[in-house]
């Protein structure tokens, strides 16, 4: 076969092939032997082996998956992932359906829905083509999982139909309980650690870096919105959309309902509390939506999820059982947090052993003694936790719980600041779970990014003695880490294990990964040294005031409180932490290993209109991330704060923007004779200002001058 027959060739199999494989997972009426089909794929692997230029983007083998991720890339949402409100009652969902009546004024209909228990996810599709796929993350961005999802037969990596140009389709993956039971048995058989439940194999395995493996679980998805500009859209509802979608080959849930009233909606949350257990994957809820997109604008958002749906949560499953011992773990600032010891008992699909206490008063709220009978559930159907004492059960000398005054990793006395419930171990820099629990935050992403040190791999250097702090990780050579290995506990809560070893790739990937990290800037070094109440913000308002860590560590609290949004809290917590000479010794070691100390000093653009503004940054943009506008208001001269006060110069206001902070800037402008509002920005220029009362609404993208000028 010559190239040219082999390109029509390789077309028509592809075509086939997906036929094939959406009459089968997604209309369940399979046309075709399963020896036919893989006659078909095998014939078409061999095609493309011949001729591997000829592979094409939406080809079938794309889902028996071989490539290797050595890192997933984080992605900014184009339309941010909002979570949804929950409720727990019929009374909470009454209460939501008013207040969208007092909105609308008009019928309203609804859309009830299953809320699948597994991994939200964004697709995107370019031309009919699957181009990207995104987790949700933080909701505004997540990370590049793409090559997994490929893998997902469910998934369409090529479209059917009359189609937009652009869109993305939100779903969420799930792992079914044949999937999930197999895996278990098959990782029983092997002599490891059974998951934990579908969720969390499903998580773990959307993050495997090799996607052959993730091909091998199984994994499904459904599809449950869809997502484009609004002048593009064009479906008038959201079931019209997702009917839309199913004939475009997306996985849509048979299982939904058009609702007219709070009587349909609540016999259709009913009907599947009863009937949850005969799914052949996890829900945990129904979840409830504004059907009209013209009523949803109307409606809006809150700054954390939309006011047209509410997610309703089934009653977490409960079960009874014999504490047995409570054990006191160290949390990495030192908190400590009591976890108890329970008799083996099934819950909501898995065997629950251990389950969190929470702290001091939850433990003296229960009068917790030992062999007490207690109720367990799972919050969220995930993490198991005591929530009732069954006092009739008591045995008469049964003795009381009481809380530890001494920390169990250390000896040191436990300490409570006021106001607070949590009791801590003081020693920050002698109590291993804080020194390991610190090292773990210097390497995160946001701070240096070493990623190839996660993943349990902290604790074992630690235990070998070759880290006692952060500052040790640049003394770390291929020789001393080659060849380590030990069996870790990666899940206390649920006994899970795991053998690290550190193989010759992974011993090349940390020094990598370490020597790359010395060129990270002085704003997310300052970060990483793990300054309490110092967060990411601060850190940069920090580095771009002080300039260097000398000028840091010399500043008395007064300077340090000068600086936008340090108060005296944050300004004492620097002090302290530099006022240890163990600290300082950490910090001089770092300098040695060559980490940037010093803020790098940017030459001004010639444009510095905005000099001496105090510039709010708040909702979302469709032409530009919050970051690049953030980057654009200091290339400009500006200044980027938080929070909205007097001495703020301009409020510039995205779309979904909360309704307080609207309210907030609202008020200091129109009582104000002479204040200004106008388009801010447009494709990355600043585009001077107009009067308030004057075209309000102008374009998607309008500031607020707090200050007349």
């Amino acid at each position: 076969m010559n190239k040219e027959e082999a390109k029509t060739r390789i077309a028509e199999l592809s075509k086939i092939i997906e036929s094939h494989n959406y009459n089968y997972y997604i209309l369940a009426q399979p046309t075709i032997s399963d020896y036919d089909f893989d006659m078909l794929l095998n014939e078409l692997i061999d095609l493309e082996r011949q001729f591997p230029d000829l592979i094409l983007p939406d080809s079938p083998t794309q889902r028996v998956g071989g490539d290797i991720t050595k890192e997933f890339q984080t992605v900014r949402h184009r339309y941010p992932m909002l979570s949804l409100s929950n409720s727990y009652n019929i009374e909470e969902v009454k209460d939501f359906i008013s207040r969208i009546k007092k909105t609308i004024e008009e019928e309203v209909e609804f859309v009830c829905e299953l809320k699948f228990d597994g991994i939200s996810i964004s697709l995107t599709y370019e031309n009919g083509l699957f181009v990207k796929a995104v987790t949700r993350g933080d909701g505004t961005q997540g990370d590049d999982v793409t090559t997994n999802v490929k893998t997902i037969r469910t998934i369409p990596l090529r479209l059917k139909g009359d189609f937009p140009d652009f869109f993305e389709m939100r779903g969420e993956i799930i792992m079914p309980h044949s999937s999930f039971n197999s895996i278990n048995n098959e990782r029983e058989d092997l002599g490891l650690q059974p998951f934990a439940n579908p969720r969390n194999a499903a998580a773990g395995t959307i993050k495997l870096q090799d996607s052959k493996e993730v091909a091998k679980r199984k994994l499904d998805q459904y599809c449950y919105f869809m997502m484009m500009d609004d002048d593009k859209m064009i479906f008038k509802n959201h079931y019209e959309s997702l009917m839309a979608a199913k004939q475009w080959g997306f996985n849509v849930s048979n299982f939904m309902a058009l609702c007219k009233n709070i009587e349909d909606i609540e016999d259709f949350i009913n009907y599947w509390d009863e009937k949850r257990n005969e799914l052949p994957f996890d829900i945990d809820g129904i979840v409830i939506k504004v059907n009209d997109f013209r009523q949803r604008e109307i409606l809006g958002f809150t700054s954390k999820s939309p006011r047209w749906a509410i997610a309703y949560k089934f009653k977490a499953e409960e079960a009874r059982t014999k504490l047995l011992s409570v054990d006191f773990q160290v949390g990495r600032h030192g908190t400590i947090t009591p976890v108890a010891n329970l008799e083996p008992v099934q819950l909501a699909g898995t065997i629950v052993k251990r389950a969190t206490l929470h702290n001091a008063d939850f433990i003296e709220q229960l009068d917790l003694h030992y062999d007490d009978i207690v109720c367990v559930e799972k919050g969220g159907e995930i993490i198991p936790k005591i929530t009732a004492v069954d006092l009739s059960q008591r045995k008469e000398y049964s003795e009381k719980v009481t809380f530890i005054t001494k920390c169990p990793e250390c000896g040191t006395s436990l300490v409570k600041a006021d106001g607070e419930t949590a009791w801590y171990c003081p020693n920050t820099l002698g109590c291993p779970p804080q020194i390991k629990g610190r090292i773990e935050h210097f390497i995160s992403r946001k701070a240096m990014n070493i990623e190839s040190l996660g993943e349990g791999k902290v604790e074992v250097l630690f235990d070998n003695n070759l880290i006692k702090d952060y500052s040790d990780l640049y003394d770390l050579t291929y020789e001393k880490l080659f060849g380590i290995e030990k069996t870790i506990v990666v899940d206390e809560i649920n006994d899970i294990t795991r053998k690290v070893s550190f193989k010759e790739k992974t011993a090349n990937n940390i020094i990598e990964a370490i020597e790359k990290s010395k060129s990270v800037p002085f704003a997310r070094v300052l970060f990483a040294l793990g300054i309490k109440y110092v967060g990411e913000t601060t850190a940069k308002l920090i580095a771009k005031s002080m300039g260097s860590i000398d000028n840091i560590i010399n500043a008395t609290v007064e300077e340090l409180t000068e600086i936008e949004e340090v108060g005296e809290k944050i300004a004492l917590s620097i002090k302290e932490f530099f006022a240890d000479e163990r600290n300082i010794h950490i910090i001089s070691r770092l300098k040695d290993a060559g980490l940037q100390f010093e803020q790098e000093k940017k030459v001004a653009s010639g444009n510095q209109v905005l000099s001496g503004m105090n510039i709010v940054v708040s909702g979302v943009f469709s032409t530009m991330s919050r970051d690049e506008i953030k980057q654009l208001i200091e290339d400009l001269g500006g200044k980027n704060v938080s929070s909205i006060s007097k001495k703020t110069t301009f409020v510039l206001a995205g779309e979904k923007m909360g309704p307080e902070k609207r309210k907030k800037a609202e008020s200091l402008v129109y009582g104000k004779k002479g204040a200004w509002y106008g388009r801010a920005f447009d494709s990355g220029k600043f585009c001077g200002k107009g009067r308030a009362g004057e075209g309000r609404g102008y374009g998607r993208l309008f500031c607020y001058l707090v200050r007349p000028v």
